[in-house]
């Protein structure tokens, strides 16, 4: 039986270097692999970039990172909840790359399917498409974007097997599923890890083949990126 188990995150996050493009699960802070940018904080690896939806906030997610200005480049689709973002930003301390949101999960899933690039129509006419190719195609217009060429993707699911097959709960099944198998290597963390052959394979949403390394994580604060209440009546 394959076993792609590793004992701990540091394990995991074996060769990770600076200067490294890494792809990072995740919809604001949900779904995010908290124990590997935990890690990659520790690790105090440098010039990273990072694609990942958003950057976090100030003192969470992504934001651990940036605080440690750690990070190089920021592809996103998102960044409006990180004051540090918009300032290493305006400052020229940070190269920012905005992308359609749905491009960037198209561009994650070109790379997940060995497809090197695509036509896309979003973003035509606008400042998303200078400098790139266009092409008509039954009389509308369309931009062409590269897959991404990641070194590491860290992912986060609520279950996993230690064949590295993986099980995504609500939200969480955002990001995750297209940057699993769309880096040279995927690593998971997993809120709980069972024996191979646990899992119900109906119930499975990224088989392990996707996936090189997976490891249980240890504590989850699963913050919620912003509470609102009703007042009572």
């Amino acid at each position: 039986m394959i076993r792609k188990t590793v004992s701990n995150v540091a394990e995991a996050l074996e060769g990770v270097k600076d200067n490294m493009t890494l792809m990072l699960g995740g919809f604001g802070l949900c779904g995010i692999p908290e124990n590997a940018i935990a890690e990659l904080v520790k690790l105090n690896i440098h010039g990273l970039t990072c694609i990942s939806n958003n950057a976090g906030v100030d003192d969470f997610g992504l934001g651990l990172l940036l605080q440690q200005k750690q990070i190089k480049k920021m592809v996103s689709s998102y960044v409006g909840e990180n004051d540090e973002f918009e300032r290493q930003m305006l400052s020229g301390e940070l190269d920012v790359e905005l992308i359609p949101q749905g491009t960037l999960a198209e561009r994650c899933k070109a790379a997940q399917g060995g497809f090197p690039a695509f036509y896309t129509p979003a973003g035509f006419g606008t400042e998303v498409a200078e400098g790139k190719e266009t092409r008509e195609f039954n009389g509308k217009m369309y931009v062409l974007e590269h897959a991404f060429n990641a070194d590491f993707a860290f992912v986060k699911a609520w279950k996993g097997d230690e064949a590295g097959n993986l099980i995504f709960k609500g939200t969480a099944r955002n990001f995750n599923p297209c940057m699993s198998g769309a880096a040279k290597i995927t690593v998971a963390e997993v809120e709980e890890l069972v024996p191979a052959g646990t899992l119900d394979p109906d119930h499975i949403h990224i088989p392990g083949i996707f996936v090189q390394r997976i490891f249980q994580g240890e504590r989850y604060e699963k913050r919620i990126e912003q509470r609102t209440v009703r007042k009572r009546e």
